[in-house]
């Protein structure tokens, strides 16, 4: 049952040392989030710290702008039964020298993707943010940009996005084809799979 995969994820702490050592000299915290009733899958790249801290993934300005991108609020958002957030690590690798966000241990999605993807049968639109989660499901090996402007090869069953962080903003600003032609369908899409739970007044402004 998800119950008991959840309940050994959260208790994962193969990283320990790997953690020890980094500049953050953090403990594991595991964040898993996901039922098999979810329809939208969200897979990502690992926790940041402020996700670190709060345990509810995308919990930050980041997240923010991904809800926006998807078109829905909050409550729908954090509603497990519906939608699954699923990154390559579960928790929050540390930063190197530098403060720069270490990239996932390869060893948490060697262990866990596919129990944790064994479950999610209900899943009808998979959302993939950033360059990890474009190689981890798609097997892509071409940078963010190519992946992303050529985004229609794999909808609308799946979506593939840019990291929303807000570091990315000229990226958006260089590429107005992602906001004028992409957002419009993934947000109809993202409409069409969890109807009748998503509420058209209640979408999420950054």
């Amino acid at each position: 049952m998800s119950q008991t995969l959840q309940q050994e994820i959260s208790a994962c702490r193969l990283c320990g040392e790997r953690f020890a050592l980094t500049k953050t000299a953090h403990r594991p915290r595991p964040v898993p989030w996901f039922r098999p009733t979810a329809r939208l899958l969200i897979a990502g790249q690992a926790p940041g710290m402020r996700v670190h801290e709060s345990g509810r993934p995308f919990d930050d300005r980041s997240g923010d702008r991904l809800r926006d991108w998807l078109g829905i609020g909050r409550d729908l958002f954090y509603d497990q039964a519906q939608v699954a957030c699923v990154p390559a690590a579960f928790c929050f690798p540390g930063y190197d020298a530098k403060g720069s966000d270490l990239p996932p241990p390869k060893i948490c999605a060697q262990t866990w993707q596919d129990r944790v993807m064994g479950e999610l049968q209900s899943v009808q639109l998979t959302v993939l943010v950033g360059g990890y989660a474009h190689k981890g499901h798609l097997g892509l090996r071409a940078g963010v940009t190519e992946t992303v402007r050529n985004w229609r090869d794999h909808a609308p069953s799946v979506f593939v996005l840019p990291h929303p962080s807000w570091r990315n903003t000229g990226w958006i600003r260089k590429n107005p084809w992602f906001e004028e032609e992409l957002l419009p369908q993934l947000r109809a899409q993202v409409a069409k799979v969890l109807q009748p739970k998503i509420d058209h007044n209640a979408v999420a402004q950054v």
